[in-house]
């Protein structure tokens, strides 16, 4: 779904409607997640049955702890600090602190949700970026918005590999294109994965050997299925040319809320880089707003609480997306485990030929479209993540089975057994009755 504006006709008058040369030829595609979730509303407003699982939105209900904060703030209307309330950016540091990272508030810049952030930041460093195959949506556009190059790199749960990138990097500057980030993302989206240690390790060398500010965009951290278990950092092996992005969309449901924080390198260059980044936030966003600011405070402080919320969601997603993941298998898609997060990434290559035979489908925009029209499924083609053509993977994403109503949501947040509650288990039917009648 591209966002575009028609010209006017060329009978129109120049003084009475623009001509066709007051545009440039610079176009923006609608984020393909955020088009999913619109495409979904619009269905259910037709009165149509929606099995929604394209919008990666978290889906559970926001802590009343939290919906306090947020009121009893709202008095907080001045702009304040660009980079965010100090007391937001020492509970920030503090939330990193308990993970191994050590971290200097002075070094911490909020925004209006990580993405924000991740766009200041590529802004800021300049030059080209190197991201995975596939990767979230939105870096390579990103990337493209900032007036730079994004260069695909094969990879696996969210990194990129590190021989593949090491020779994209030589290629690109041989070309003449200086390549200086990298993006990876750990948890990884789309496919729910968390890349192994030395993955990341390998990362960190060759970020190292050419020079290359490595930007973690750690969002599902907390969402990491058997706890932190195998979850390794960069900032923690490469802390002088590591990033970190965060916020509370994921693992506190938050996503409306807007606030992201970002922790920057040790060292000169996360002084250096944390300046550039305020400077691009004052003329893009000015400030996070200031209510939001004191709630995300308590927050990343971490009371009992909101760790239990964490710790309830976190159980959750996960024993939903393995649900979703074995019904994809019996439909005799390849599915990775899921490890993290609240994605399933099957890969219907098995099936090529009966969805040739039976549809005429041989890749995965085909494949989405048809689940869409025909069935109401809603899913994201791999290509919306830089795979090429012809692959027939598709991106799940299993929050939104929580419920329609709060009440619902709450109920499947304290269900020892959320898949047996009669709302997710009719979903989970469906995408039975759906998958066996696309493959025969």
């Amino acid at each position: 779904m591209a966002l575009t504006v028609a010209p006017s006709p060329v009978t129109e008058s120049a003084t009475t409607r623009p001509g066709r040369s007051c545009l440039g030829s610079s176009r923006v595609a609608f984020s393909a997640t955020l088009a999913a979730n619109e495409t979904m509303d619009a269905r259910r407003r037709r009165g149509e049955p929606v099995l929604p699982m394209g919008f990666g939105e978290a889906g559970l209900p926001a802590h009343p702890l939290l919906r306090e904060a947020l009121a009893d703030a709202a008095g907080y209307t001045s702009y304040g600090p660009v980079a965010g309330h100090p007391r937001l950016r020492e509970a920030a540091a503090s939330y990193w602190g308990r993970r191994g990272l050590p971290t200097d508030a002075d070094l911490v810049v909020a925004g209006p949700g990580s993405k924000a952030l991740l766009f200041g930041l590529v802004s800021a460093i300049g030059g080209d970026v190197a991201v995975t195959r596939p990767s979230w949506v939105s870096y390579a556009a990103q990337a493209a918005l900032a007036g730079h190059v994004a260069h695909f790199v094969p990879g696996d749960a969210g990194v990129p590999d590190a021989g593949e990138l090491a020779r994209t990097v030589s290629a690109a500057r041989t070309a003449g294109r200086r390549v200086r980030s990298v993006i990876v993302t750990l948890p990884d989206n789309p496919t729910g994965r968390v890349a192994p240690p030395a993955a990341v390790r390998d990362l960190c060398s060759v970020a190292d050997r050419h020079d290359l500010i490595i930007i973690s965009d750690e969002i599902y951290r907390d969402l990491v299925h058997d706890g932190q278990a195998g979850f390794a950092s960069p900032a923690s092996l490469a802390p002088e040319r590591t990033v970190v992005t965060t916020g509370l969309s994921k693992n506190l449901a938050l996503g409306g809320w807007r606030l992201g924080v970002a922790r920057m390198p040790d060292g000169w260059l996360g002084r250096e880089l944390a300046g550039r980044l305020a400077g691009v936030g004052s003329e893009i966003w000015s400030a996070p707003a200031g209510p939001v600011q004191q709630a995300a405070a308590v927050a990343f402080g971490e009371p009992p609480a909101l760790a239990e919320r964490v710790a309830l969601s976190r159980r959750l997603h996960a024993r939903v997306a393995q649900q979703v993941a074995l019904r994809f298998a019996k439909g005799g898609a390849s599915v990775p485990a899921p490890q993290a997060a609240f994605y399933v990434y099957p890969d219907f290559s098995p099936l090529a030929d009966v969805l040739l035979e039976r549809h005429g489908i041989s890749g995965d925009d085909g494949l989405a479209a048809l689940l869409l029209a025909r069935y109401g499924v809603c899913v994201l083609p791999g290509s919306a993540f830089g795979e090429q053509g012809g692959r027939l993977r598709l991106r799940a994403a299993t929050s939104l089975l929580y419920g329609e109503t709060e009440a619902q949501r709450s109920a499947a947040l304290d269900a020892a057994d959320p898949c047996s509650l009669p709302w997710i288990a009719a979903s989970l039917d469906r995408l039975d009755e759906v998958l066996a009648e696309l493959t025969g």
